[in-house]
């Protein structure tokens, strides 16, 4: 499958055995697994903070790769599953892209917002370069996913800000879908 020492490593959650690792200057910190998953996708998605700060102290680790199966960075993983420890640490760096897409569009904030992660959405409306309107691949927004699964702070909070979009449509990709959604909940 790919899984290198580092990766072991940082999945069973050694982070003695990482520190050393780390610490050989032929080591590949970016080696990806046969999915493309990266040591620091691992440790984000197994919430290892401080092995995600002794992967980030490399100069030669990429913090914003992307997994080969469903194009979702570590960011994207750490939002998803509301773990504002890693998010913060991966925000505080200038090439990590808050606005990176998944295989269906969706972003860091999308998720955050879907899954009413509030912090994580605070720490991600912190970042200039964020674009809260940013359309997933069947015309929704992230306030289209927070009032869609009911997280009212987090409506507030994206409605709060100017560039959020409250009376963006869906696009034409999806709509037909959520009206005949709509039609069967009522």
């Amino acid at each position: 499958m790919g899984i290198t020492p580092l990766t072991w490593a940082i999945f069973k959650g050694h982070e003695e055995v990482v520190k050393i690792l780390l610490g050989r200057d032929d080591l590949d910190p970016n080696k990806q697994d046969e999915y493309g998953r990266t040591p620091l996708w691992w440790a984000t998605y197994n919430v290892n903070e401080e092995v995600v700060k002794l992967l980030l102290a490399r100069d030669d680790t990429d913090p914003d790769t992307p997994d080969y199966y469903e194009e979702r960075t570590p960011l994207y993983w750490a939002a998803y599953n509301g773990h504002e420890g890693v998010v913060k640490i991966l925000l505080g760096r200038d090439d990590v892209n808050p606005n990176s897409q998944d295989d269906q569009g969706l972003t860091p904030l999308s998720r955050a917002a879907g899954n009413g992660c509030v912090e994580v959405v605070k720490l991600l409306l912190g970042r200039d370069d964020l674009n809260l309107d940013k359309l997933d691949n069947d015309g929704r927004t992230p306030l289209y996913w927070a009032a869609h699964q009911g997280h009212e702070e987090v409506v507030k909070l994206l409605r709060g800000r100017e560039s959020a979009s409250p009376d963006k449509p869906l696009g034409i990709a999806n709509h037909s879908g959520m009206l005949l959604d709509m039609a069967t909940h009522e």
